[in-house]
């Protein structure tokens, strides 16, 4: 595969007229504080800029000003970044939530790309994506200072301009042992573990520059792909097949150790470490009335440790723990619904019903669509007629582009190549132990891959991602229809397409709810993540990407995404689902002292063993307890962000997660 063109940054204007005068003049006004951030064993701070920006919320008075620096030490570049103290007078933010965010001596080695966003209105932010996949939240430049910035990088770190996106600035320095040593791990995809080959054999023949490209933990077409097995693993026997991500998350287990321990000694504050210390909790207590943890400081943990009790513990004597579940809404149900023209009369009376029973098999057919935005509530039958037809024919046209397209077309067509062999290699794979899909030349194979190929033309910016099969998969099992199956796709992809995005800022939004949600719902919980280096959440990375897809039966995913997909009581259910799940194995993880490798692997082997009505009606009790402190703790714009349009198609272009964050 023919890697892209990657351009120099001296072609940009922008960084022409930085060089002249903008990286200087920065220099010049920060020089008197230049000597006394030097003392660090010769470091010294090249760049220095104030009042740069998080929003941990959508409210102005939640946001966290501080200090991005760039330090150089040696040949080496890090990145800070440092929340003032005392800057924000809102109780509400704590001194926890300030260390939550701090950026403590990034090395730039350990960065992937930074993507620069200059909106017509607002101000301007960048992103910075590690080589693991996750990415930072968005830095506002309150007083401008990205040009200088990107500049000061380039001066002394190999930086090019993404050729798939002009404000994506690759970040390459092989020149540091353990980058190295990661690019040129030849890590196989999920493919080769599934089909039973050796975990040194990369997929086709790449170089190990390309192999660093695939894996370096970008989601888009591929980041889900599974890293060698350490020599622990290789004992053991998995099942290939639900073992979608552990690998490479171990491995960012490994990257994100050693950026710590190597950067411990050289960089010290005043300010307490965000991933190691826990503070005292605010006085400004929450409505719900945590316990306390008995001790912070501890640095020895036994193997067994007393569990703190939950102050919200499942006791259904003295709480009632979320509603019963109720049967499947069948047939007669549902014509109570609808009026003699075919419109659902009560559509949010119609989603807490689904909510508490789900729908029936044989409906799923007539109800998804509803669910999903591709029919809205109030059309009638005969406008749903109407609309089928018209984008069968829209569909067709679009299926026709890349079935057009010759044999000699496609050696010269890089991109449909790779994604084309992409899907090909993944829907063979797909749920392969059903009926439904079993068998050699199965056509509903052929019918994924051909649905898979026409939704990477209808929106080739995000083209195909591993993980998209199995989201289609149930979609096509319920409709079985050809044409509506991909509307119905490309509804659910309005919803969960910047869990795929090459930034990672959805799925990076995501996590971080989780994590406060954690906080906000089990501090001693919290505070077991937070001395155990647990904070990024990247356990639950799985969950969220494909919806628990790998956790439960066919049959019970099919049953926990309608509902989801009710919206009820929050369109972020699936966020307090991960909430419960861990919750409900809470004592095991905090009395066992589990660390971040061993809670990945308890993790992975809770797939199947999931109680699905127990942990939905958790989730259901979290939510009402959380209230508006729950949503608050949620950024605007995370996935799913698009409620259910009752007036009309969710089928316009995607919108950037980032363009509202």
């Amino acid at each position: 595969m023919q890697e892209p063109e990657l351009h120099d940054l001296s072609d940009d204007a922008d960084y022409a007229a930085s060089q002249q005068h903008g990286s200087a003049s920065m220099m010049r006004s920060n020089s008197g504080k230049h000597s006394s951030s030097s003392e660090h064993d010769g470091a010294e701070v090249i760049y220095l800029k104030d009042n740069v920006t998080i929003h941990p919320t959508q409210f102005a008075s939640e946001r966290i000003s501080g200090r991005l620096k760039l330090i150089k030490q040696g040949s080496s570049l890090f990145m800070t970044w440092i929340p003032y103290k005392g800057q924000n007078s809102n109780a509400r933010l704590t001194e926890r939530d300030r260390n939550l965010y701090t950026i403590r001596a990034v090395p730039l080695t350990e960065v992937r790309s930074i993507r620069r966003h200059t909106p017509a209105l607002g101000w301007q932010y960048i992103i910075v994506v590690l080589s693991t996949g996750l990415a930072f939240p968005p830095l506002y430049f309150y007083n401008g200072g990205v040009k200088e910035f990107l500049a000061t990088i380039k001066q002394h770190v190999f930086i090019v301009r993404s050729a798939d996106d002009a404000n994506v600035f690759l970040v390459n320095d092989f020149q540091n042992p353990l980058q190295r040593t990661l690019s040129s791990l030849e890590l196989p995809r999920a493919l080769s573990v599934a089909s039973g080959q050796s975990t040194s054999v990369s997929v086709g023949e790449t170089s190990s520059d390309e192999n660093q490209e695939r894996t370096s933990g970008d989601v888009y077409e591929g980041s889900i792909s599974s890293s060698q097995y350490n020599e622990r693993q290789r004992q053991r026997v998995h099942d290939p097949a639900r073992d979608l991500s552990i690998q490479v998350l171990e491995k960012f287990s490994l990257v994100t150790k050693f950026a710590r321990e190597t950067t411990s000694q050289l960089f010290r504050d005043n300010h307490s470490n965000g991933y190691g210390a826990i503070e005292r909790r605010s006085n400004n207590q929450s409505p719900i009335d945590y316990p306390q943890k008995a001790s912070s400081d501890s640095n020895k943990v036994p193997d067994k440790s007393p569990v703190p009790p939950d102050s919200l513990e499942f006791d259904k004597v003295s709480l009632v723990w979320g509603k019963p579940r109720q049967a499947p809404l069948g047939s007669d149900e549902w014509k109570t619904f609808l009026d003699y023209e075919g419109r659902i009369m009560d559509s949010e009376a119609l989603r807490k019903r689904i909510f508490y029973g789900g729908v029936e098999h044989e409906l799923r057919k007539e109800v998804w669509p509803f669910l999903l935005g591709y029919h809205a509530y109030d059309s009638t039958e005969a406008e749903r007629e109407y609309l089928r037809a018209v984008k069968k024919s829209e569909f067709e046209t679009i299926k026709r582009q890349w079935q057009s397209i010759s044999p000699e077309q496609a050696k010269r067509f890089t991109k449909f190549r790779e994604r084309k062999g992409l899907i090909e290699k993944d829907v063979v794979r797909t749920d392969r132990s059903l009926s439904f899909y079993d068998g050699d030349d199965n056509p509903n194979v052929n019918l994924l891959r051909d649905i898979l190929l026409t939704y990477s033309f209808y929106n080739f910016d995000l083209g195909y991602c591993q993980g998209m099969s199995d989201l289609l998969s149930p979609i096509l099992f319920v409709m079985e229809d050809e044409s509506d199956t991909f509307w119905c796709f490309v509804s659910l992809m309005e919803r969960l397409g910047p869990n795929f995005n090459r930034d990672q800022n959805g799925m990076h939004s995501q996590l971080f709810a989780i994590t406060k949600l954690v906080e906000l719902l089990d501090i001693p919980l919290h505070n077991h993540f937070t001395q155990h280096d647990c904070l990024n959440y990247f356990f639950c990375f799985r969950w969220v990407l494909i919806q628990f897809k790998r956790e439960f039966e066919f049959d019970k995913t099919m049953r926990l995404w309608e509902v989801l997909w009710a919206h009820y009581p929050s369109e972020h259910l699936h966020l307090y689902v991960c909430v419960a799940i861990l919750k409900r194995h809470r004592s095991k993880i905090i009395g066992e002292q589990m660390d971040f490798d061993t809670l990945l692997k308890f993790i992975n082997e809770l797939s199947g063993h999931i109680d699905l009505d127990a942990v939905v009606r958790d989730a259901e009790a979290l939510c009402i307890c959380a209230g508006e402190n729950g949503a608050a703790c949620i950024p605007p714009g995370t996935p799913p962000s698009l409620p259910v349009d009752d007036d009309g198609l969710l089928l316009y272009p995607q919108q950037e997660l980032d363009d509202v964050l």
